[in-house]
């Protein structure tokens, strides 16, 4: 993971990177030569895991406190990773809340917090990171395959978020183009963290593959679109479920 000082590190930004997906995400761009700052809401503890992991093993990491319903944090946490490892050349959206309930008991401050992170987040955390992101970057959002199809009662305005953030990375593609910076959508299905472990069982024996996915596995898909061989896709969102939408 070392790199020589001779080569500067390219940068990285992982909104939601403590846990989950977004750790295995940081830690994948760091193995791939990366400098990464990451953003959490509610665990420093995590966080610091994860920085102390890619710093033990030669890298470079930086632990942000930002939550991304707020704008003014979205926006320093940017700056706070353009300040110590320079312009981006890859910015990860992973952060989101899941809420789900059946319609008729669905409370409107729910509601209100699915759209504010899950739509209105992305879009600003995109906004902010595009502005210092170098020409021929690399945006990557995480999104849901409950874009395509979610199959389960309570879960239409999580559904619906996740849709409009394949939407926004493929308009936003068309806006970015001119710097040759890519906007791609990652759509994973039931992937095994510390959220999903009381039903992964229950999710397994429904999925095709009868097994759920490994962040690690998200975690390789986000640095094929980081490198180089992807810098002719673009506007796309990618599937990743064993099968669940087929």
């Amino acid at each position: 993971m070392h790199t020589p000082s001779s080569t500067p590190q390219k940068a990285a930004l992982v909104f939601g990177g403590s846990r989950g997906i977004g750790a295995a995400v940081a830690l994948r761009l760091a193995r791939e030569g990366h400098a990464v700052a990451l953003t959490y809401v509610t665990r420093p503890d995590k966080a610091a895991e994860v920085v102390a992991t890619i710093e033990a093993a030669g890298g470079n990491a930086l632990a942000i406190q930002a939550d991304s319903a707020d704008a003014n944090a979205i926006a320093a946490a940017v700056e706070q990773s353009v300040e110590r490892f320079g312009l981006l050349h890859v910015t990860v959206v992973n952060a989101g809340v899941y809420r789900g309930s059946p319609l008729e008991q669905f409370p409107l401050e729910m509601l209100d917090q699915l759209l504010t992170v899950n739509v209105r987040g992305v879009f600003l955390s995109i906004q902010a990171a595009a502005a210092r992101t170098r020409d021929g970057g690399r945006i990557i959002t995480i999104g849901s395959n409950t874009a395509v199809r979610s199959g389960s009662v309570g879960g239409s305005a999580y559904a619906m978020t996740k849709a409009a953030v394949a939407t926004l990375a493929r308009e936003l593609a068309l806006d970015l183009a001119p710097r040759r910076i890519t906007v791609n959508n990652i759509q994973p299905g039931p992937i095994e963290t510390d959220i999903t472990a009381d039903i992964l069982d229950m999710v397994a024996q429904r999925s095709p593959l009868q097994r759920v996915g490994r962040p690690e596995e998200v975690a390789a898909l986000v640095a094929y679109l980081a490198g180089n061989e992807a810098g002719y896709m673009t506007g796309a969102s990618l599937t990743l479920d064993g099968g669940w939408v087929i």
